[in-house]
This record gives structure tokens, sequence and C-alpha cells, in this order.
């Protein structure tokens, strides 16, 4: 590691030692589940840490951005992870193709709770498929995947796209694959997704639910309708719940 990727990783260490809290900690892993190694350093502060290396960050070179957010990742730390999603944001204008690859693994070894899923999938993955949208195939594979994260992963890196308008074929194609799955963490996913997709394609998306709801676990339902006109929701639910 290069002693200027050391040294940073060492000053947010020791920033994050200087605001732990035991108490809160106890609250963060209630609260977010999963496995979770939290110092109990609330968000905002994390994010402030965060922010104070952006301008030195968005200088570097791709490669040492994603040595520096590895580093973060692997220690296991829940803050260090928040702060390594928001850094592996700044290279993206030098993204590559071959990156998907690298944010699959990140995924499936580190994330294991819905905020880091959320916070790296939402922009860092939803920014490299609006730069490589030929590529968004591979997010079927994720779909199938023994980890739960991954499985959420494929739906909630279409939120931000998803909310734009993009991709909604892509989105009913992710949505029927994870239709029945058995975990609330990827039911809440996908509803996430179906829910913000409404906004640009409302028809669309209450065909789709109409269609596909019966088979839908009430969790997954109940956030994919959560905005829909309250007359629509209760249709929905006698159509789908008989």
């Amino acid at each position: 590691m290069k002693p200027g990727i050391r040294s940073i990783v060492e000053e947010v260490r020791a920033s994050l030692a200087l605001l732990e809290d035991p108490v809160r900690r106890i609250g963060q892993e209630r609260y977010f589940l999963g496995t979770i190694q939290s110092l109990g350093v609330p968000l905002p502060e994390v994010h402030a840490i965060s922010r104070t290396y952006h301008r030195v960050l968005r200088q570097w070179d791709r490669e040492d951005v994603f040595t520096l957010c590895e580093a973060l990742f692997s220690s296991g730390g829940f803050e260090e992870s928040i702060i390594a999603c928001h850094w592996s944001r700044l290279p993206v204008k030098q993204y590559r193709a071959t990156d998907l690859k690298r944010f699959a693994d990140w995924i499936h070894r580190y994330v294991g709770n819905w905020a880091t899923c959320d916070t790296f999938c939402n922009h860092t993955v939803g920014s490299w498929l609006m730069m490589y949208p030929s590529e968004i195939h591979q997010l079927k594979h994720w779909a199938q995947h023994k980890n739960r994260w991954m499985r959420r992963a494929s739906a909630v890196s279409l939120i931000v796209p998803g909310s734009k308008g993009f991709f909604v074929q892509e989105i009913e194609e992710i949505a029927l694959l994870l239709l029945e799955d058995a975990d609330d963490m990827v039911q809440k996913g996908y509803g996430w997704m179906l829910k913000v997709t409404y906004k640009m394609h409302p028809k669309r998306m209450e065909a789709f639910v109409r269609q596909h709801g019966h088979r839908m676990p009430r969790t997954a339902l109940r956030y994919a309708i959560e905005k829909w006109p309250e007359e629509k929701r209760k249709s929905v639910l006698i159509q789908t719940r008989r």
C-alpha cells in the first residue's frame, strides 16, 4: 500500500475513534441489521470525515482511489465502509467497463447490511450503469446469486436510473427474477425499485404489479405501491390478496 493511502486510512481511523459512542453503537447495530461492526459514530459525522478528503481524492488516479476503498471495506468497520462507498464515486469519470467485476466482488465480500449495500449501489453502481448501459444484463446474474446482498444489489443499483425513467424493461426483468424471494431485504429492495420507477412510468408499473402482484410477498407489494393514489392502492391490494 502506498504511503499516501496508508496515511489517509490511519487518519480516518483516528478521526472515527475520537467520535466512538458505545451506546449509539448498540442502536446502530439493531437498526441496520445484517453484519455490522459499528463504532457508533453518527452518520452526519461520518459523511463530514468523508468530505474532508474529496478535493484531494478527486485528483487521484482511479486505481489508487479503489485501493484506498478496498482497504476501508476490508476492515469490516461500518463507518469505514460507508466512507469507502462515498469515495468509490469520486473517480466516476475514469470508470471502465471492467469495473463492475470489482464492484460485484466488493458487494459479495464486504457488504453485510442494507445501509452499505444501498449507499454503494445507488450511486457508484448506478452511475456505472448509466455509463455502460449495454452491460446491464449482468445484474440478472446478481439477482440469482445465493448472497442476499447481491440479490438486493441487483435491484437497488437501478434505483437512481429508474427514478429518471431509464431501464424500465430491465427493471421488470429483475423484478421477475426476485418476485418470490423469501428474504425481506431483497423484497424491500425490489419493491423500492418498482416504487421509484412508478413516478416516470405509472401505467406500465401499475400493469406490472396488477399482473404479478398475487405472487409478490406482502412486504415487496406494499413497498411497490407506496406512492400510488390511495384508491389504486386499495384496489390492487384487494385484487392481489384474494
